[in-house]
């Protein structure tokens, strides 16, 4: 039988945005008919068919010049409630034809995100990795291992953490912007199959960040800590073991770079560097690089789209072998808790395990999990 601990969170999960389904449609609402007032009051700008998703304002701004454009966005994102704007390069007479079009959003064909700047902002410039086991972000997953090395089978896995900007500008008067926050997250394991659904491992990563956004290409670079800890139960039921506990802990610093390509592809790479590694012995690079799909199309009757990822890491402890992490499934686009959309995916992971404890095993699991994601 699952933990309470487990049970209460997965609970939370599914929950928590059904409060929030009818407050967002009328919102986004308000702040089109807001923005085209705003508009046409300040600027003498016609433009009476602004689409906003999750207070996302989409400019069609094929007809504007390039100071129409910096005033209108300047404008939009002062309005409460907005998340940001997409400057898309279509005019006010395609984004009504895209509007039309059941299932078609007029935001498939920005090239542009601007976000709101200043202290606290809303949203983020660069995208999480959906496939990467050690993004920080809410999730509840189950997972059946494929062999016993990782103390059973049948292992429930939590996620709580958070990317928080603190403070988010424009570089000039381009699209071009950069933020610095904090991000930090805290993944823990059950084993299921024990008598108390025994917490095995715990790991626990912060870092400082800064991030820049420019178009489809952005960046995300951070000074990070990680350190691992095995739980209670699972030491006592091994107290007469073999089993040699590692005091797994050590700082780094990575950096990834992304681009946004046509129909919701997105591909990104980086690597990382450790210092002040225990045990002193442990490596120090690693890279990492994978790709993402999320349809720009959606099934109009449960408003969800599909999504697919695939995360590749490469370490210099493992001589640099293959850690694949796989995901599909789908993205309901009205079950969201403060912008996070509920994601619900197959998983598959064949590689060294991601649990820190554990980094010496090679695992091979695949699982069903919930993920919340911006």
């Amino acid at each position: 039988m699952m933990t309470y601990r487990f049970r209460l969170g997965l609970a939370a999960l599914f929950l928590a945005p059904v409060t929030c389904v009818w407050a967002a449609a009328a919102n986004d609402a308000y702040i089109a008919g807001y923005a085209a007032a705003m508009l046409k009051h300040d600027l003498k700008l016609d433009m009476p068919t602004l689409t906003v998703k999750d207070g996302v304002i989409t400019l069609p701004a094929a007809d504007l010049a390039d100071r129409e454009r910096a005033e209108a966005v300047g404008i939009l994102s002062t309005i409460p409630g907005v998340a940001a704007v997409k400057v898309a390069e279509i005019t006010s007479e395609q984004a009504t034809e895209a509007a039309a079009i059941t299932g078609t959003e007029a935001v498939a064909t920005a090239d542009s995100l601007i976000l709101p700047t200043g202290l606290l902002p809303s949203g983020h410039l660069f995208k999480p990795l959906l496939a990467d086991p050690r993004w920080a972000h809410f999730s509840a997953a189950y997972r059946n291992y494929q062999s016993n090395n990782f103390d059973g089978r049948d292992i429930a896995s939590v996620s709580f953490g958070e990317t928080i900007p603190f403070y988010r500008a424009n570089y000039g008067h381009s699209s071009a912007q950069w933020e610095t926050g904090i991000q930090a997250g805290v993944f823990s394991d059950f084993n299921l199959g024990a008598s108390s659904s025994d917490l095995v491992n715990t790991d626990f990563i912060a870092s400082l960040y800064s991030s820049v956004r420019a178009g489809q290409f952005s960046a995300f670079g951070r000074l990070f800590h990680q350190s691992s800890h095995l739980g209670d139960e699972f030491l006592l039921r091994k107290v007469n073991t073999k089993f040699e506990r590692v005091n797994l802990s050590y700082e780094g610093a990575d950096l990834k770079l992304s681009y946004e390509l046509p129909y919701g592809v997105r591909i990104y790479g980086g690597g990382a560097g450790l210092f002040h590694t225990e045990p002193s012995a442990l490596k120090t690079w690693s890279a990492q690089y994978g790709i993402e799909f999320r349809s720009p199309w959606r099934f109009e009757l449960a408003n969800m789209r599909p999504i697919i990822a695939a995360d590749i890491k490469n370490y210099e402890e493992n001589d640099w072998s293959t850690d694949i992490s796989a995901r599909a499934g789908v993205e309901f686009d009205n079950l969201q808790v403060m912008g996070r959309k509920l994601q619900v995916m197959v998983e598959y992971f064949n590689g060294f395990t991601p649990s820190g404890q554990f980094y010496k095993d090679k695992v091979e699991y695949v699982g069903l999990g919930a993920h919340y994601h911006f």
